[in-house]
This record gives C-alpha cells, structure tokens and sequence, in this order.
C-alpha cells in the first residue's frame, strides 16, 4: 500500500503583527481606467486627481489610518480594509499627499510604529 503523504508537500503561512506601515505610494493624476477597475468614485476630475495606497499591519490600523485621512483633508475613501491593513483614498492630489503625510506622521510620533517613505509617480 502506497504512502500517498510522503508526497504532498505542507505549506504554513503566517503573519506576525508588528506596528508598521509597509507601503505608502501616491497615484498622481492615475487613468481613469484605474478609478474604474477598483471600483472608485467615477465622479473624478482626473485632471488634477491622485490615488493613495497604504498597508499597514496590524490590519485594524487601517481604521485609524481611514479617520485621520477624512479628517485632514477633502478625500474620498475609497476603499479600508480592517482585515488585510489596505487604505485607498482619492482626491485633489494636495488632498491626498496632506492625509497621508498625517497618517505617516501620527502613525510614527504618536503610536511608535515603524513607517516607510511615501514614495510618489
């Protein structure tokens, strides 16, 4: 009789919350194609619009993130997840580089946690 699990091969992932911001990137003046495919506010001025993009661990910080971004500026959430640590917000590309540098800031100064560089194209 053949030992059919000497060949199947056990994979486990795991995730370790540690406090940081692994990825802050701004979208200046994206295609509207892009608003399009991840289902954003189709009422854009693409002219003059961005898109921000930020990770953070653990995952409910995006909650806290999502607060800080409405409250500094006039953005559009567009997407917060509690479970993956995704932020997305649009707006007038001022709008956008403001609330993130807060969450950046407040993230750093307030909370202590470990944040990237908001890198921008």
């Amino acid at each position: 009789m053949a030992d059919n699990h000497s060949e199947q091969i056990r994979i486990v992932q795991e995730t370790v919350a540690g406090k940081e911001i692994t990825f802050a990137h701004i979208m200046g003046g994206p295609a509207p194609i892009i608003y399009t495919k991840l289902g954003l506010n189709p009422q854009v001025d693409y002219t003059s619009s961005a898109i921000g993009i930020m990770n953070m661990t653990p995952p409910e910080s995006a909650v806290i993130a999502s607060d800080i971004a409405v409250k500094t500026g006039d953005v559009y959430l567009g997407f917060a997840d509690r479970f993956t640590g995704t932020l997305i917000i649009t707006g007038q590309l001022s709008d956008v580089e403001s609330a993130m540098n807060e969450i950046v800031t407040y993230f750093r100064d307030e909370m202590n946690y470990v944040v990237c560089k908001i890198t921008k194209r």
